[in-house]
């Protein structure tokens, strides 16, 4: 699958940790442009998430490491402590 299409399939998707917490809807993704590897996943917060808890970006989204995503079906479950 082409990177764009999987990009394009993850935004918009509800984010969630392993124990259920929903954490907020994917917006974007941060690339790193010279090895072109997902380094990011932008998040806009969940109502009841406290973002403080998580690094932010300047428009306030949850930026959570790409690496941790695990399973991508209807919600994307982030491997996080």
């Amino acid at each position: 699958m082409s990177m764009r299409k999987f990009i394009t399939e993850l935004k918009g998707k509800t984010v969630m940790t392993n124990d259920g917490q929903i954490l907020g809807m994917i917006e974007n993704f941060m690339i790193d442009t010279k090895s072109g590897e997902l380094q990011n996943v932008l998040v806009i917060p969940a109502e009841e998430v406290e973002p403080r808890l998580f690094k932010t970006d300047a428009q306030g989204r949850l930026v959570l490491p790409f690496s941790e995503m695990k399973a991508v079906r209807d919600v994307v479950v982030m491997n996080i402590a």
